[in-house]
């Protein structure tokens, strides 16, 4: 990480923190800590999409298993929601992997078709779910709920405790700080993964995979490792979801999350390590100002958010952060930094020529 990522990693950490007491309400807290939540999904899948170039839609599905494990954990074996993170990112990693190798030797669209085919199989199988459940009929043989509640999902399976710890009133507060630190701790993650060797072998087969193979680097091991990475902390941000709001159900994989998450890829900038916080941040900001501004909100919200999506591809492919950095380096060309810059390399080109 630079000196400029970890200037702007600590500010934005401790504003994060400072935010729960500037008065706001709740429920723009409540908005914070999904969006930290669905950040953090982005940011991993940002790893896949964008930096290995691997064209999956399949990490709706790896967010739902890993919700639906705390669910089925807290509720069939009373298992605190605390307990169920790793196993639920343990399942999220498995599932991932067999992901990885059914698309071992497919492409762009061809990786994208199976890995929703993936994702709505699991929706139909939830959703068909409607037989009474052994483990159910053992805990309360006076309901009939399916193993994965069917249509209407699952609940009462247990939160994070914070309103026991803290009140009522601080309990948003602690749901709020947890969801900030699963985010921090993404956020470093991809850093650390973009800027290391590895993330040089993912860039090197996203952008020329027959030279990366004739250089030796295995596109079977660093694509089950990208997926299996990846899939770790989606799987846990799925698990903080269900925990939050003590339920989950079919929904979770439907197409307008599936599509909230690509426009906060696409307008922040794939492949770029800041992207997907800043479109998250972006679209979260303008999904909540429609829905206060304007009266028919949630009419005209999904037209107005299709159209700025839109804009963003044709005219800043690069995304808001491809297009804040090429800002950068056009001040910094204005202040002369960049100038003196170049004027040192080609010093330095003009020694190494005259010394040969």
């Amino acid at each position: 990480m630079s000196r400029r990522d970890l200037i702007i990693l600590v500010v934005l950490i401790a504003f994060a923190i400072a935010f729960p007491y500037m008065g706001v309400p709740r429920y723009l807290l409540t908005s914070a800590l999904v969006m930290f939540c669905f950040a953090t999904v982005v940011t991993q899948w940002n790893l896949v999409f964008g930096v290995a170039g691997i064209f999956s839609l399949g990490q709706l599905a790896i967010f739902a298993i890993g919700a639906y494990t705390t669910a089925v954990m807290g509720r069939y074996l009373d298992m605190n929601v605390w307990y169920t993170f790793p196993i639920a990112g343990l399942a999220g990693v498995g599932l991932s992997l067999l992901v990885g190798l059914a698309t071992l030797r497919m492409k762009g669209v061809y990786v994208a078709l199976l890995t929703i085919a993936i994702a709505q199989m699991m929706f139909v199988l939830i959703q068909t779910d409607t037989a009474c459940s052994e483990l159910n009929r053992i805990i309360n043989p006076q309901t009939c709920i399916s193993f994965t509640g069917g249509s209407q999902g699952l609940g009462d399976f247990g939160s994070f405790g914070w309103r026991e710890v803290l009140g009522g009133r601080d309990a948003v507060r602690g749901d709020y700080y947890t969801m900030l630190g699963l985010l921090v701790v993404g956020v470093l993650v991809s850093f650390f993964i973009i800027n290391s060797r590895i993330g040089l072998g993912f860039k090197a087969l996203r952008d020329n995979p027959e030279l990366a193979a004739s250089r030796g680097i295995s596109q079977f091991k660093y694509q089950l490792i990208v997926f299996g990475v990846s899939a770790f902390l989606t799987a846990v941000a799925g698990s903080f979801y269900a925990a939050k709001f003590k339920a989950v159900g079919p929904g979770i994989l439907g197409f307008d999350l599936l599509l909230l998450l690509i426009a906060m890829l696409v307008v922040g900038g794939l492949g770029r390590a800041w992207g997907p916080l800043l479109g998250a941040l972006v679209i979260t900001i303008f999904r909540e100002g429609v829905d206060n501004i304007m009266t028919e909100g949630l009419q005209w919200r999904d037209v107005i958010f299709g159209g700025i999506v839109a804009a963003v591809m044709i005219f800043m492919p690069e995304g808001l952060t491809g297009t804040l950095d090429r800002l950068w380096n056009y001040i910094l060309i204005k202040l002369g930094f960049a100038k003196a810059r170049s004027s040192t390399v080609t010093a330095v080109a003009q020694d190494k020529k005259a010394n040969d």
